[in-house]
C-alpha cells in the first residue's frame, strides 16, 4: 500500500449518524498563512486570541481572527510543540533535533535561551498542580519536568523520568498525575508529579500505537486517538479502565475534549467527533477537513477546533509534496455558535 495514500482525497466518507443532527461541526473558515517548514501541535491562546504554530525552525504566533502573523520566533532545529506559562511570562518550545527547550517571553516574543532536555524533544505542556513544565523525549524514553522560572542561559531541567517505552503526547488531571502514551508499547504511563516517578501503566487495546491525547478532567476521562488499529479509546482515569472506542480515520496524531465531546484528526482529511450515548462513545460525525490536517487545538471560550495544514501537489514516485508558501488553519465550528 502507498504509504502516502491517507494524505489523498478521500472518495466516500463513513455516512454521518443520526447523533450528528445536533451537533453539526463544519469547516467555517481557513487562515491563509503561509510561510515555510513543516507543523505539528498548535496551540491556543484562548485569552489573547492567538495560535502558537511550531514551523520546524520557527515558531509562528498568529492572530486566532485575522490570521495575521504578529511574530515570528527564530532559532530551532525541529520543533514540535509549545508551552505557555502566562503567571511566569514565558512560552517553551520542544526541539527534537536540538534535544532542548527554548523558552521565549509572551509579551516580546524574544527568545530568553533554552535549557537541555534530550534527544527528540516533544509533546510539551504545563501542569499548573506542580508548577511544571513537562516534555516528552520520544527516542530518549524519558519526560523532563522543567521549572518555569529557570535560568534561560545556565540553569537545567529536572531530572528526567523514565518511561521505559517511546512517548509521543500527555496530559494532566491537575491533581498530582500525569498520563503519556508510550506508542512502541501500546499503554499509557502514569506518573506521579509529587514523587515524580511512574506509578502504572495501562494497556490501550483495542486501540494501538497510541499518538494523540486528551482528558476530561471533571469526568476523569481520557482519549487516546491509536494509529493500529485506528481507534479512538476512551479510558478512565481510575485505573485505567476502558470504557469505550469509536473508529477513526488514517494518520491520527492529536485528540482534544471541549463541552462533552472528544475530537480525533487525522491526516486523511477527516475529523471525528465523538460523543457518549446511553452509556457508550458513538461517532457522532465525522468532519471533513483537508489532507494533512493531523493536529488540532481548541478554543474553550469560542469553541473553536484549529487544525494546521497545508495544499498538497503531486510529487516524486506518486508521492504529494507540499505547495510552497500554501501553510494555512482550518477553523471548524459547530453550526449556530457565535
Amino acid at each position: 500500500m502507498n504509504p502516502f495514500r491517507s494524505l489523498l482525497p478521500l472518495a466516500v466518507l463513513a455516512a454521518a449518524s443520526p447523533l450528528s443532527a445536533d451537533i453539526n461541526y463544519h469547516l467555517a473558515r481557513t487562515l491563509a498563512i503561509g510561510g515555510e517548514g513543516a507543523w505539528d501541535y498548535v496551540t491556543v491562546d484562548a485569552g489573547d486570541g492567538l495560535l502558537f504554530l511550531p514551523r520546524a525552525s520557527h515558531t509562528q504566533v498568529v492572530e486566532a481572527a485575522s490570521g495575521k502573523v504578529i511574530a515570528d520566533i527564530p532559532g530551532q532545529k525541529h520543533n514540535h510543540g509549545v508551552a505557555l506559562v502566562p503567571a511566569a511570562g514565558r512560552g517553551f518550545i520542544s526541539d527534537g533535533e536540538d534535544g532542548s527547550v527554548h523558552i521565549f517571553d509572551l509579551k516580546t516574543y524574544q527568545l530568553l535561551g533554552k535549557v537541555k532536555a534530550a534527544d527528540d524533544a516533544d509533546g510539551i505542556i504545563y501542569d499548573p498542580s506542580s508548577n511544571k513544565v513537562f516534555v516528552v523525549c520520544g527516542d530518549s524514553a524519558c519526560v523532563i519536568p522543567i521549572s518555569p522560572d529557570v535560568d534561560p542561559i545556565n540553569g537545567h531541567a529536572d531530572p528526567s523520568i523514565d518511561l521505559g517505552g517511546k512517548p509521543e503526547f500527555l496530559a494532566s488531571d491537575g491533581k498530582g498525575r500525569l498520563y503519556i502514551n508510550l506508542e512502541d508499547k501500546d499503554q499509557l504511563a502514569v506518573v506521579d508529579t509529587r514523587e515524580m516517578r511512574v506509578v502504572a501503566k495501562w494497556p490501550v487495546a483495542p486501540g494501538g500505537h497510541p499518538v494523540g491525547l486528551a482528558i476530561d478532567r471533571k469526568n476523569g476521562r481520557l482519549f487516546i486517538g491509536c494509529r493500529n488499529p485506528q481507534k479512538l479509546v476512551v479510558m478512565s482515569t481510575a485505573g485505567g479502565k476502558v470504557l469505550g472506542d469509536v473508529a477513526i480515520g488514517a494518520g491520527v496524531d492529536a485528540c482534544g475534549f471541549d463541552s462533552g465531546l472528544a475530537f480525533a484528526s487525522c491526516r486523511d482529511g477527516t475529523l471525528t467527533v465523538a460523543r457518549e450515548d446511553g452509556g457508550a462513545w458513538v461517532d457522532a460525525q465525522t468532519v471533513r477537513t483537508k489532507p494533512g490536517a493531523r493536529t488540532l487545538g481548541i478554543d474553550p471560550r469560542s469553541h473553536t477546533i484549529y487544525l494546521p495544514t497545508a495544499a498538497y501537489a503531486p510529487g516524486a514516485a506518486g508521492r504529494p509534496a507540499v505547495m510552497p508558501g500554501s501553510f494555512m488553519v482550518l477553523a471548524v465550528r459547530r453550526a449556530g455558535q457565535p
